[in-house]
């Protein structure tokens, strides 16, 4: 039998791993993102604090509609690291969601963050797959209402009222990215062989080249 001291550090860090699941947490006051530099970090260089201003650490505009005339009648005003530097290594970012009546954000999943969403107005679809089984867990929330989608797991809302609907999001990273799932399949560059796409969807190949026409299109 092993010693029982190899086991102490696997222990450390099945304890600590769970930190690092997320945005590195900051080791000075704040490291407000240099977005003019050339150095290539995980994350971004920190802006000399002698030279950080009070508006590294503001945005303004969450309080006007985002722009819902286009095919999926909805729009998303994102609020993160590269337009408000100070987010930086804070570990949060904010979205305003806005729709018009039958509005979708389509299936999509953000790779490194966690998403909580409050239905300012109107009423929302929402739902998210999980992993085992391909579980669907759907509500329909209205004014105040508050939902949480897991990180990296494919999630939607949808404006099913006759009025425009208003939400707003909290992200667990200063940039969660996010992967349209659709135009990603249909619609990377360069295209997804569609031999493999045929068999994934079990459709014909000319079914399969008119929908990456379409999210070639889109992209």
């Amino acid at each position: 039998m092993a010693p029982s001291f190899l086991f102490l550090p696997l222990f450390a860090l099945l304890v600590i791993s769970p930190a690092f699941g997320s945005d590195p947490s900051q080791l000075q006051d704040f490291c407000v993102a240099d977005n003019s530099s050339q150095v290539f970090v995980n994350g971004f260089v920190c802006k000399n604090p002698n030279v950080v201003t009070v508006n590294d650490f503001f945005f303004s505009g969450l309080d006007k509609a985002g722009n819902t005339n286009n095919k999926l009648g909805s729009s998303v005003t994102a609020v993160a690291v590269n337009n408000l530097p100070g987010l930086n290594t804070l570990g949060i970012s904010l979205a305003r969601l806005d729709f018009a009546p039958g509005g979708l954000v389509p299936p999509h999943y953000h790779p490194r963050a966690t998403e909580i969403l409050v239905v300012l107005e109107g009423t929302l679809y929402v739902g998210f797959v999980a992993s085992t089984n391909n579980q669907l867990f759907t509500k329909v929330l209205n004014k105040g209402d508050v939902f949480v989608f897991p990180q990296g797991l494919i999630h939607f809302q949808y404006n099913q009222g006759w009025t425009n609907a208003v939400a707003l999001s909290g992200l667990s990273s200063q940039n969660p990215g996010v992967v349209f799932v659709a135009n990603a399949v249909f619609g990377a560059n360069p295209p997804i062989s569609h031999d493999v796409l045929a068999k994934a969807f079990q459709l014909d190949k000319k079914t399969i080249d008119w929908l990456q026409a379409q999210f070639t299109a889109a992209n």
